[in-house]
């Protein structure tokens, strides 16, 4: 298991971070061979269906034949969950809120936990637990403005923002300048049409093409 120190440093200097769920494991596993051909070596399977579990642990055994890949679970809401999910493997837990319990479970067990927040406040009780990278979201209500108002008052902060981020140069550049340390592209970019016709090799292409945007370099 990597160090927290490690997997913070890796996601900050990524920047970018896939994020999906999907029941079928066979397409699973296909996503994410493709998102790992495209360059992708920061994932988030996100914990929001039957199979999630299963799923993931599918994931971690695949990470064998990609030893540099971090793959993380997201959605994560309760102390139970991340057990599971640390038990099974994750490098990084996320979370849409911040739940004491969940704080807990990742210090116990030395694994980068990274909270949701929408307000100051609850970024201020993020970083008193000692959380250094904070996940804001939904982006698309907060807006890029939200960033440069709040980040003066949070200089030790990392921010990375979902919801709201487009699968494009000038959106995800919106966001870096604003004072992002990076970003989660979910549906924007792995979307239901290429999950349904299963053209693993666009989401190939399309990854390659994101990682040369200026910022991502």
């Amino acid at each position: 298991m990597h160090s927290i120190d490690k997997v913070s440093q890796h996601i900050l200097k990524a920047k970018l971070i896939p994020l999906f769920y999907e029941n079928d494991v066979v397409v699973v596993v296909e996503v994410v061979k493709a998102l790992y051909a495209g360059g992708i070596r920061t994932i988030e399977f996100t914990h929001r269906g039957v199979n999630a579990l299963q799923n993931f642990k599918a994931l971690v055994a695949l990470k064998e034949q990609m030893p540099d890949l971090f793959l993380g679970i997201g959605t994560i809401k309760n102390q139970e969950d991340a057990k599971s999910y640390i038990n099974a493997g994750a490098d990084f837990l996320i979370s849409p809120v911040f739940d004491a319990s969940v704080a807990d479970m990742a210090y116990l067990h030395k694994v980068l936990w990274i909270p949701g927040c929408m307000t100051p406040t609850e970024i201020h009780v993020a970083q008193q637990a000692g959380c250094n990278i904070v996940k804001l979201f939904p982006g698309n209500v907060l807006g890029p403005g939200f960033i440069e108002a709040i980040k003066p008052l949070f200089n030790d902060v990392h921010f990375l923002v979902t919801g709201g981020v487009d699968a494009t140069e000038q959106s995800i550049t919106t966001w870096l300048k604003a004072g992002a340390a990076g970003v989660g592209l979910g549906s924007k970019l792995i979307t239901k049409s290429l999950l349904a016709s299963k053209q693993y090799s666009e989401l190939t292409v399309t990854s390659r093409n994101l990682l040369t945007i200026e910022g991502l370099k």
